[in-house]
């Protein structure tokens, strides 16, 4: 699939594909950890932006996808400095935000940033604080202990080969917490959780309802849905909600 790269402030060379908007809107897409520009979910919501005159970025984080750098030499300070270069170098003008999984706290940190451009949100399976909150109870004891003692243990995959995580990331990772606090975004958001997701519990996902204080929130929880809400009706239930968060900011 074709891309672009450019240079963020920090030096990181990111992979991304853009659509100019016809529109007043841009949609950003935020991958997933370990996730790229690729799956199934972003082309089709690419597609749809598009031939609705929306504008469309999408871009890999950097050690994501064809972006330059290691996967574990990423952060979320890391992640969350390729979002905000990639969104403000590359679009302009009124923003709505996709995340899916570790994409849903970057879409939440990047509003936080620039509150003024984020007209609204639509979060897949959103995982904020996942380093602290879902990854590390995961971990036995003898792998926290080699994450602390060596800087890095291998987590199995379901998807491939194991991939490091390090006591970086996850040290990295509570700089960012916010689900201990009120989030103070006031947009409409729409988020869509599967409750048979076995990485992001839909409980998780009900913490950040509690925490955001936006009024105009809608929470849809999928009696089916897995993490990944790639299937056919998912899919279609993703691209109805953004045009449905486009006609209400219209």
């Amino acid at each position: 699939m074709d891309h672009q790269d450019f240079t963020s402030p920090q030096g990181r060379r990111l992979a991304y594909r853009y659509a100019a908007p016809r529109s007043e809107l841009t949609y950003v897409w935020l991958s997933g950890f370990k996730s790229d520009m690729t799956g199934t979910k972003v082309t089709v919501l690419e597609d749809w932006a598009k031939q609705a005159g929306h504008g469309f970025l999408a871009f890999d984080y950097s050690g994501h996808g064809v972006s330059g750098g290691a996967f574990e030499d990423g952060t979320i300070s890391a992640w969350r400095e390729d979002a905000l270069a990639a969104i403000e170098g590359l679009t302009s003008g009124a923003l709505i935000l996709v995340g899916s999984s570790m994409g849903g706290w970057m879409a939440i940190l990047s509003a936080l940033a620039m509150k003024a451009r984020v007209a609204g949100m639509v979060l897949i399976a959103p995982a904020p604080d996942f380093t602290q909150k879902l990854m590390w109870p995961e971990f036995s004891a003898d792998q926290q202990a080699e994450i602390m003692e060596k800087g890095m243990t291998l987590r199995p995959s379901d998807y491939g080969d194991p991939y490091p995580i390090t006591r970086d990331l996850i040290e990295d990772g509570k700089l960012w917490a916010l689900l201990d606090a009120p989030i103070e975004l006031d947009m409409p958001i729409r988020i869509l959780q599967g409750v048979r997701d076995p990485d992001v519990p839909w409980e998780h996902a009900f913490k950040l309802v509690d925490a955001l204080t936006s009024e105009d929130l809608v929470f849809s929880l999928i009696k089916d849905g897995d993490h990944r809400l790639s299937r056919d009706q998912d899919i279609a239930r993703l691209v109805a909600t953004c045009g449905e968060l486009a006609g209400v900011l219209e």
